[in-house]
């Protein structure tokens, strides 16, 4: 079964300003580099292809820590339309404690002097026991958590609100 979770704001941007910041996925997924007690203090490191994130096809690997247990995911850009829209998405298995697979994306729209940001994720539960056990309400917070994060951090940015 599969969970959606999404989250919009207007920011002050232009779509492409907006887009240009967003398609850095480390910057994007700042929040996952860093410790936190979302992660149960644990972080992620990223890896690229030649692509960068920045091409369809190209591939993120995260690699680090969340609650002591070792995690790894693996994700493809789907879908890259600048300035309005990417998707990207896990491929092969993902090794995650309250999450499984996930389809991840953004898109843009002129909003007034700005842009309207609209973040999403697609998710399924871990399959694991300890997923089993705290996926249902953990899952919830997890992604609530990622997206809103990335939402706010695009909007408070001084480089994307400099840019428009």
């Amino acid at each position: 079964m599969t969970r959606r979770y999404e989250a919009s704001a207007h920011v002050v941007a232009t779509p492409a300003a907006l887009f240009d910041r967003l398609d850095d996925q480390a910057r994007l997924a700042d929040h996952m580099a860093k410790p936190s007690a979302m992660m149960g203090g644990g972080k992620m490191t990223y890896a690229f292809d030649e692509g960068g994130g920045r091409t369809v096809g190209s591939h993120i690997r995260m690699r680090g820590s969340a609650f002591g247990l070792e995690v790894f995911v693996d994700e493809v850009v789907t879908e890259r339309a600048p300035p309005r829209r990417k998707v990207w998405r896990t491929t092969g298995t993902p090794k995650l404690v309250v999450i499984d697979g996930y389809e991840m994306g953004f898109e843009i729209a002129p909003d007034g002097e700005g842009s309207r940001l609209t973040v999403w994720i697609d998710y399924r539960l871990s399959k694991g026991l300890l997923g089993a056990l705290i996926g249902p309400a953990l899952g919830v917070m997890y992604a609530r958590w990622c997206v809103d994060r990335m939402v706010g951090d695009a909007a408070a940015a001084r480089e994307t609100r400099a840019a428009a």
